[in-house]
């Protein structure tokens, strides 16, 4: 594990005050598993929103992802910002995306949250919009039937010329793609997914190869493929190009 995070089997925690350079996205990835099942604690850092949000999941475990996951951000972030988890305070877009609150506006600190099955990915940055996606691969449904109804013709196009076997890794490439571009862009899915190309190819230096109506975007945001356990496929889209990715992965 990174300088910094110490996951233990019943307890996450941040040893010291973490530095973020302007020049740096840093990204976490946390088992949620390994991180014990611990509910109560989360629950104490989490505002009174959050853990009504938390007891509307039907599910238990669904209940806990959410709680760890907000929790830990809360760590993170009070990390970066040398402050009280519990203390913080968020404001939400009108797409839902959150950001700080304004008592930290001075931070300039960008954050974006997913995770799916096990896995929670934070990613952190200064002055630059981001988002991020991980998905848990599952292969219980009809790849072609999806790509038609979310994809560009672009992306079905590049999907179509694969094998069969290598169209499910495929699809998810692409989805991870364009969810950690749209929610970079805090459009969410107003923007429509049709209205632009990502590149389903392995290690693509930028992924985002085209933007509708407005050609020159696509040059205004670096996406990228995240390395991540076997089993999930995750990408981040950050705007501009000079920056460097630091990971603190489990």
């Amino acid at each position: 594990m990174s300088h910094g995070m110490n996951i233990t089997e019943a307890d996450f925690e941040i040893d010291e005050p973490l530095a973020l350079p302007d020049n740096e996205v840093q990204l976490w990835r946390v088992d949620l598993e390994a991180v014990g099942i611990n509910e109560s604690r989360w629950l104490k850092l989490l505002s009174s929103d959050e853990s009504a949000r938390a007891f509307r999941f039907h599910f238990p475990r669904d209940r806990y992802s959410f709680a760890a996951s907000r929790a830990i951000l809360r760590m993170i972030l009070a990390g970066y910002l040398a402050t009280d988890p519990g203390a913080l305070t968020f404001s939400y877009s009108n797409k839902g995306k959150p950001s700080l609150g304004s008592a930290y506006a001075d931070s300039d600190l960008q954050f974006n949250i997913s995770h799916s099955g096990g896995i929670a990915l934070f990613a952190f940055t200064r002055q630059r919009k981001i988002g991020v996606d991980v998905e848990q691969v599952r292969r219980d449904f009809e790849v072609e039937a999806l790509a038609h109804r979310y994809f560009s013709a672009c992306e079905q196009t590049q999907l179509a010329a694969l094998s069969a076997d290598e169209r499910v890794d495929a699809f998810f490439r692409c989805w991870t793609r364009k969810e950690a571009y749209i929610k970079a862009t805090g459009d969410g899915l107003s923007l429509p997914l049709s209205q632009f190309d990502v590149s389903l190819e392995i290690g693509e230096a930028n992924a985002l190869l085209a933007t509708r109506p407005d050609g020159s975007e696509a040059s205004r945001w670096l996406l990228q493929e995240i390395p991540s356990t076997q089993g999930y496929i995750a990408a981040v889209c950050v705007r501009g190009q000079h920056w460097k990715l630091k990971t603190w992965i489990e």
